[in-house]
């Protein structure tokens, strides 16, 4: 029997999407069911199993998934002792304290003796801990914004990721604890095989995530320029430089990190680079 590595996303959410988009990009078909709580891919041995987010670390413990794609808010929260084997860049958030707009913010000791409504008590009291601050902490699952508008809480820990939440409900970010982003975690009772699947699993990630941080361009540039050009591109090794069919001019091809896109294309405008083609690039294997 072959043997398939059993992997754990949210059931549904941004998260589950991603996730989903992820593996289809990394050339992995599953059959998804409507209300399934398990699937199977087509061409990769793959169990998806569809759990609750806050429910997946033990999951990962108790050895019923080998590997998951969760929030690092979530592991942070509730598996801590988990391993982190890659950052995929996507559902990113912060964890953030948030108090009344009208109230006056002068630091963490705001928070003296105050009530803090949260769905992550492990973190929040990790962090006064650690600023020397003693809080009471309400456990709430669900929307904790409310707490401060029916004198619950005198403020709330939670994900924020367009303020419009906390927009609505009358309330200001203060602190931010974390940021978070969709990571990749392994239970410790991975077997050997299912290590090797996770391995090649791997691969493909990288090499997406390698494909969307990366722009390919092309370029026309004079000869007696070249040499300009070429220190400015950073490339993965170095340039690709063909002739154009128009003497004292070549074509120059090569890979630019999105981060610094615009910068470099500035400079090779600068340099004298002429009809610049920018590319997607879907993956990049290395």
């Amino acid at each position: 029997m072959i043997s398939k590595i059993r992997i754990a996303v949210q059931k549904s959410g941004r998260l589950n999407q991603e996730s989903l988009l992820l593996l289809q990009n990394c050339g992995i078909s599953i059959e998804n069911g409507k209300d399934q709580l398990k699937a199977t891919a087509r061409n990769f041995p793959l169990e998806v199993f569809y759990l609750r987010n806050g429910d997946i670390p033990q999951y990962l413990r108790d050895g019923v998934v080998d590997i998951a794609i969760l929030g690092e808010n979530t592991l942070i929260e509730k598996g801590a002792d988990l391993e982190i084997v890659e950052r995929l860049g996507f559902s990113k958030c912060k964890l953030s304290l948030a108090i009344p707009k009208g109230d006056r913010y002068d630091g963490i000791d705001y928070f003296q003796g105050k009530r803090i409504a949260t769905s992550y008590p492990n973190t929040v009291k990790d962090y006064f801990k650690n600023n020397k601050v003693a809080a009471e902490v309400h456990v709430i699952n669900g929307s904790v914004e409310i707490a401060p508008n029916i004198g619950l809480a005198d403020g709330i820990c939670d994900i924020v990721s367009s303020g419009s939440t906390l927009f609505k409900n009358n309330l200001k970010e203060v602190e931010v604890m974390l940021t978070s982003e969709g990571v990749l975690t392994v239970s410790p009772s991975i077997s050997h095989k299912r290590k090797e699947i996770l391995n090649k699993l791997q691969f493909r990630i990288q090499s997406v995530l390698r494909g969307q941080q990366s722009k390919y361009v092309l370029m026309n540039v004079p000869d007696i320029k070249l040499d300009a050009i070429i220190k400015i591109l950073p490339g993965m090794r170095s340039p690709t430089v063909l002739p154009l069919a128009e003497k004292g001019w070549s074509s120059v091809h090569s890979v630019i990190d999105k981060h610094s896109f615009w910068d470099v294309i500035d400079q090779l405008k600068i340099a004298g680079a002429e009809g610049i083609l920018v590319c997607p690039i879907e993956k990049m294997v290395v």
